[in-house]
């Protein structure tokens, strides 16, 4: 079952969504006004949004580009709902972003059909094989890391990095397991290599940089739980 949410704001309209949705095992939210549809996607964060262009507060297209700018809505797949059909209309909608578009009249079989496809589509993203920890997210398929949906750019050798603390995270791992791991046996790279580019792979982390913990003295630990603070001190790159 998906969650969707239904800017739309024709009564009749937004009865025969509901009904047909529901009936295909979703659950439904629906919002009349841009502004309230903004505000329930963000509280909400709905799987995939219908959204109408012709809004009688904001028009559709401030809703996109509102819902793009946050962090947490900005991957929502949104479909376009109108009766605006032109040719221009449409590509409009497909370079803010949107995943389907769909013409008012329409089949409503055929608006369910194309929803069930999208939420397969975002399905399949989602088995891959992606890490997700708090505001962190890994995706070791594409070999990409994301920050809060803002992609993070990494060297082969930070993201080794990254992966190592984590898959490990819990258990303290000391610089020369680090190097060993990481690097491998190379008789011109010492210990403190390890912590030149854990700050580095910190700062370019922002946030998510405070789940590598230092362990004075030892090395480095990646938390077992995003959501605990780190402890006063700990984030220093340098341990000793």
């Amino acid at each position: 079952m998906a969650r969707i949410l239904v800017i739309e704001d024709e009564p009749a309209l937004q009865k025969v969504l509901d009904y047909n949705l529901r009936q295909a095992g979703h659950e439904v939210v629906l919002a009349t006004r841009g502004l309230e549809g903004v505000q329930r996607a963000n509280e909400l964060r709905p799987d995939v949004i219908l959204l109408d262009l012709m809004l009688p507060d904001i028009s559709g297209t401030e809703v996109f580009r509102a819902l793009s700018k946050r962090g947490d809505t900005k991957d929502i797949p949104v479909v376009i709902v109108t009766a605006k059909g032109d040719e221009v209309d449409r590509i409009v909608g497909f370079e803010l972003g949107a995943a389907d578009y769909i013409v008012k009249p329409f089949s409503v079989r055929e608006l369910v059909l194309r929803v069930q496809a999208i939420l397969r589509r975002v399905q399949s993203t989602l088995d891959r094989n992606t890490i997700e920890f708090g505001c962190l997210r890994i995706d070791e398929d594409a070999h990409r890391v994301f920050v809060d949906h803002s992609e993070v750019e990494l060297t082969l050798l930070e993201y080794k990095l990254l992966l190592a603390l984590y898959e490990n995270r819990s258990r303290v791992q000391t610089r020369t397991g680090l190097l060993d791991g990481v690097w491998g046996i190379d008789v011109g790279i010492t210990s403190r290599t390890v912590d030149t580019h854990v700050k580095r792979l910190r700062d370019k982390l922002g946030r998510a940089g405070d789940y590598i913990e230092t362990v004075r003295g030892i090395g480095y630990r990646f938390a077992d739980d995003p959501t605990l603070p780190v402890a006063t001190g700990d984030k220093a790159a340098n341990g000793d």
